[in-house]
C-alpha cells in the first residue's frame, strides 16, 4: 500500500508544471511589454521603479518602518504624452527673494528666477520656476492641480530642473514627485506658492500614497 500511495504522490508532483511555469510565463510577459515601449516610456519607468525601490527598501530613510516593502511600489498615474509640454522660460530680471512657506514654521529662501509658458489642451498656462538660494544650481517648480487632495497629494507635487533644461524647456509632468511629507509627516516641505496653483487637472506623475 505505501507504494502505491508513493508512486501515486510522484506522477501528481511530476504534473503539476503551474509553480514551474507561472515565473517564466510572467517574465517573458513583461519582457515582451519592455520591448514594446519607447525609448522614453523605458526611461520613465527605470525612473519609477528606482525612485520606488529607494523609498520601499527604506534606503532614502523616509518612510516608516511599517510601511516598507521588499515588492511594494509608488503610486503613479500611466504614462500620457499630452502631459508633457513644451514650454517658454521668461527670465525675472532682478526676481525677488521670498521666504515659501512650508508645511512646519521653516522659511525657506528662493528667487523667483523665470517663469515658464505652455498650452495644455486650450488653456495657455504659466509656472513660476525658483531658485534655491542657499543652492544655487538648484530650480524648483512647486505646484498645484486640480487633482490635489483626490488622486495626488494635497498640498501639491514638484518638478525639477538644471540650468541646461532652460535652453529648450519642456515640462514633463510625468516625473511630476510628491514631496517626502506626503510619506513622512516629520519631514518639512515648500508649499507652493498661489501664483503656481493651476486651476487645471494634471493626472500625471505621482499619485497620493495612502
Amino acid at each position: 500500500m505505501k507504494k502505491v500511495l508513493l508512486v501515486i504522490c510522484v506522477v501528481f508532483t511530476a504534473c503539476d508544471t503551474t509553480s514551474k511555469w507561472k515565473p517564466q510565463q510572467e517574465t517573458v510577459a513583461q519582457a515582451e511589454t519592455q520591448s514594446d515601449l519607447s525609448p522614453y516610456a523605458k526611461r520613465l519607468m527605470r525612473h519609477r521603479d528606482s525612485t520606488s525601490a529607494m523609498f520601499l527598501s527604506g534606503a532614502n530613510g523616509i518612510l516608516p518602518k511599517e510601511d516598507l516593502s521588499p515588492t511594494g511600489k509608488l503610486k503613479y498615474f500611466a504614462l500620457d504624452g499630452v502631459f508633457r509640454v513644451k514650454a517658454t522660460f521668461t527670465p525675472i530680471e532682478n526676481g525677488e527673494v521670498i521666504e515659501m512657506k512650508t508645511s512646519t514654521d521653516r522659511l525657506p529662501e528662493y528667487k523667483k528666477y523665470g517663469t515658464l509658458s505652455f498650452t495644455l489642451g486650450s488653456a495657455d498656462l504659466a509656472l513660476t520656476l525658483y531658485q534655491n538660494v542657499e543652492q544655487p544650481d538648484y530650480f524648483f517648480c512647486p505646484f498645484k492641480d486640480l487633482t490635489n487632495g483626490k488622486e495626488s497629494y494635497g498640498a501639491g507635487r514638484y518638478l525639477d530642473f538644471k540650468l541646461k533644461d532652460l535652453v529648450n524647456p519642456v515640462l514633463d509632468f510625468n516625473y511630476a514627485y510628491s514631496p517626502y511629507c506626503a510619506y513622512n509627516k516629520e519631514y518639512s516641505c515648500p508649499i507652493p506658492p498661489r501664483e503656481n496653483h493651476l486651476q487645471v487637472a494634471i493626472p500625471a506623475g505621482e499619485k497620493s500614497w495612502h
